[in-house]
């Protein structure tokens, strides 16, 4: 096998200062189709049932040893009052916040099971507390989740600490209380501020509601603020969106994440009612959409992470950019690269060098698992070498725009241009139309290129073609 060793760190590219073309829209509706978001390659949809309680062990301590890296946390934290019909995410909806007491007894079984397998000095340099909404737990709840995790791990004096946040439900105790976590960035979602759109989607929030949560995280001393935003939801216009975007502007974020909003029907029955409204906009009107959000965004300074990430210039994604030292897992971009992901609570994905595991999705399945002892994972997959050399690929796509041969080759020992050379033929069609740039050097995406990142990074995807019906449009 590959060790994370032979892999070493990629090569900084020049300074990147980001796109600064208009989007050809024209070239965006010819490759739009559907693709992985690539939070991990192999796919989730690859994840497999076949596998042994000796695999998860082997998988927990994968890293542990004298040269191990630091950790990455993740806890799920699936609660909601109530369902936004045009949710995705693993959620449980309940007004019983008592709910949350049992999960955190649960959360404690599977946390000492797993870390008595770890290295437990291992500095913790990543922090993200996902969801559901966090902010279900009240603030007494929150400070014992913060007893649980300091007393079990160890943290980084400069840990990124992140929550995701609902501002319909936030306090200010809840805000003090992920602050003694140490919380140092937030993750609001906003979504839309029109209230017709708000009304469609079942979540009314008014943009008095995100003002009041923004000035009391900034008050408290968090230093980071990303607003979520999804275009294509039902009822909305890009004249609609323009004035959203008017508003969360006013916010003055740090980041801020724009997400294509995916209609899977046949996966999240909720959504359903926007069919028999008919209130989905049509895919020029989403398409516009995304178009006025590149533009105002980028005219009001931000630069362009990837996909649906935009940060402030003087942002540490932004700066992750810029080097070289961007990262991708399943919570997105991120910048604290090298470090294994240990997640926990229903549907959480875990990700060492060469393993990812996913625990099951339901409630009942999970708990019932970890009552008898028991790892509460449903998937599994560990990497074949060829594996591990195409997530090389695809993420150095991803995250650094480019296909360094010289350097893929010393880090994968593999000729690059030789092993793949039917994929960088394949990129015949792309680079026609200024989408790529090869040399006998590589590949760079150009700024033409960079909405379309996923189709890139999908012709070195040797599981795509079977799975392409299982993915959201790329834009």
């Amino acid at each position: 096998m590959i060790s994370p060793q032979d892999l070493g760190s990629a090569s900084p590219p020049p300074a990147f200062a980001g796109p600064t073309t208009t989007l050809d829209l024209d070239l965006i509706r010819k490759y739009s189709g559907p693709a992985p978001r690539y939070t991990s390659y192999p796919p989730a949809t690859q994840f497999h049932a076949q596998f042994s309680t000796a695999d998860i062990e082997a998988a927990i301590a994968d890293d542990n040893g004298a040269e191990a890296g630091p950790i990455s946390l993740y806890l799920h934290l699936p609660f909601c009052e109530t369902l936004c019909w045009y949710c995705g995410c693993n959620t449980v909806i309940t007004r019983q916040h008592g709910a949350a007491d049992a999960y955190l007894d649960t959360l404690t079984r599977e946390l000492d099971l797993t870390v008595a397998r770890m290295e437990r000095t291992r500095p913790v340099t990543q922090l993200h507390l996902g969801g559901g909404t966090p902010t279900f737990l009240n603030a007494e709840q929150l400070l014992r989740l913060s007893d649980l995790l300091k007393s079990r791990f160890v943290f980084a004096p400069d840990a990124e600490i992140s929550a995701e946040i609902d501002p319909r439900r936030l306090t200010g105790e809840q805000v003090a209380a992920l602050r003694s976590l140490g919380m140092n960035r937030a993750s609001l979602g906003v979504q839309d501020t029109d209230e017709r759109v708000q009304r469609a989607i079942n979540r009314i929030q008014p943009q008095e509601t995100n003002q009041r949560a923004v000035e009391w995280l900034r008050a408290a001393g968090v230093t980071s603020i990303n607003l979520d935003l999804i275009y294509g939801l039902p009822l909305q216009t890009p004249t609609t969106f323009d004035r959203t975007l008017d508003d969360i502007l006013a916010l003055q974020p740090d980041r801020l994440s724009v997400f294509s909003y995916a209609h899977v029907p046949w996966m999240k029955p909720s959504q359903k009612i926007f069919e028999h409204r008919n209130q989905l906009p049509v895919p020029e009107g989403k398409l516009a959409m995304f178009a006025l959000a590149h533009e105002r965004l980028t005219q009001a300074g931000f630069l362009d992470v990837g996909l649906d990430h935009f940060a402030r210039p003087g942002d540490e994604l932004a700066l992750a950019l810029r080097e070289g030292t961007l990262h991708r897992n399943f919570q997105g971009y991120t910048t604290r690269a090298g470090a294994s992901l240990y997640s926990f609570g229903l549907s959480s994905i875990s990700q060492t060098a060469t393993t990812y595991r996913q625990n099951h999705k339901t409630l009942g399945a999970w708990r019932g698992a970890l009552e008898n002892d028991l790892f509460p994972v449903e998937r599994f997959l560990r990497l074949t070498d060829e594996d591990v050399r195409r997530r090389e690929l695809i993420m150095s796509l991803m995250c650094r725009r480019e296909l360094n041969f010289a350097d893929l080759n010393r880090r994968l020992g593999v000729d690059v241009a030789t092993q793949y050379a039917p994929e960088l033929a394949s990129l015949v069609d792309l680079e026609a139309d200024g989408l790529i740039e090869t040399s006998p050097h590589g590949v760079k995406v150009t700024p033409r290129g960079s909405p379309l990142l996923r189709v890139v990074a999908s012709r070195f995807d040797a599981t795509f073609q079977a799975a392409a019906r299982r993915h959201a449009q790329a834009v």
